[in-house]
């Protein structure tokens, strides 16, 4: 498994485009996605839109509902939360979840999942928030119970913050379901990438690459695992016009925060970004946003277009 070009659909506010249309247009993305060559479409796990891209009341689809539907309406394309909110669900749950959308999309669910951050959420949803350690300690004993579970194992944990009591998980179609960890941290997330992975998406701003990369294989090595078993990817803000005025426009509400993960100009420009600032930092591959026009027909073909040739070899 591995996402060497993936399409993330965080917006579901789309001008025109009234509630009764508003599937319509997130299912043509993905498949406008699968037939620009695409190998992954990703939905975000969140309940409300995040602070910098609108604001909190805007519209946000239920993130495995959104994929189970997609999965009826496409047919090659790898399917995948960027990521799913451990906080958000109890894991034996969460693992029959993601392995019954492998089921209905015939082997093509991938389980994105971080520790979960957005503290609005968990407060007006009344889940617990915790601290920060506590995320973490809760995704470490999460993910000793989903691995098993997805491998057809029986998962048994009495932990700290979660209990599994030989939790079974069938139906399945495949050997197992890869788990991708999304987030940057050096010492807990690259730590649990390397122990239970098969994708590392790393967040962060693009200067930070390089030494994310470097730090990641020494958490493998650190373990005795081959680097090379754990594959990358770059999550990427996409700010793309048909030229780079209309580029400039689009990067003109770019919260600052972010503008280190934005890459504007026209298709073949941000190809050319990419090209030296990410698959040069040694990252294996690039999942693109495209939050103010994806929504729009033909940029998304555009876009696959341009940026197949830095991850496919073609």
């Amino acid at each position: 498994m591995s996402i060497r070009l993936g399409y993330q659909i965080p917006n579901f506010t789309y001008p025109g485009v009234g509630t009764g249309d508003l599937f319509d247009t997130v299912a043509a993305q993905a498949r406008e996605a699968e037939a620009a060559g695409f190998d992954t479409v990703l939905v975000m796990d969140h309940f409300y839109q995040l602070p910098g891209i609108g604001a909190p009341e805007n519209n946000m689809l239920e993130a495995y509902t959104t994929l189970g539907a997609l999965a009826s309406l496409t047919s090659t394309i790898q399917l995948s939360a960027l990521v799913t909110g451990n906080t958000y669900r109890n894991p034996a749950l969460l693992a029959k979840t993601v392995t019954t959308l492998d089921v209905v999309s015939r082997g093509r669910a991938v389980l994105g999942i971080g520790a979960g951050w957005f503290e609005r959420e968990h407060h007006d949803y009344g889940f617990e928030f915790g601290t920060f350690g506590q995320r973490f300690e809760r995704l470490e004993e999460a993910l000793a119970i989903i691995a098993p579970m997805l491998r057809g194992e029986p998962a048994t944990l009495e932990g700290k913050w979660y209990t599994a009591r030989g939790a079974l998980n069938n139906p399945r179609v495949r050997p197992t379901v890869p788990i991708m960890l999304g987030g940057s941290g050096e010492r807990k997330t690259f730590r649990l990438a390397a122990r239970f992975a098969d994708h590392m998406n790393i967040i962060c701003d693009v200067d930070d690459l390089p030494r994310k990369v470097a730090v990641l294989r020494q958490r493998c090595e650190e373990i005795g695992r081959d680097p090379g078993t754990l594959a990358t990817s770059y999550l990427v803000m996409g700010l793309v016009g048909e030229n780079r005025q209309e580029a400039e426009e689009l990067g003109g509400s770019v919260p600052e925060d972010r503008r280190n993960r934005a890459f504007l100009g026209t298709a073949d420009q941000v190809a050319e970004q990419l090209q030296e600032k990410v698959i040069g930092a040694g990252i294996d591959g690039i999942t693109i946003n495209l939050i103010r026009n994806g929504h729009r027909p033909g940029i998304v073909t555009r876009v696959g277009e341009a940026l197949r040739p830095l991850v496919l070899g073609h």
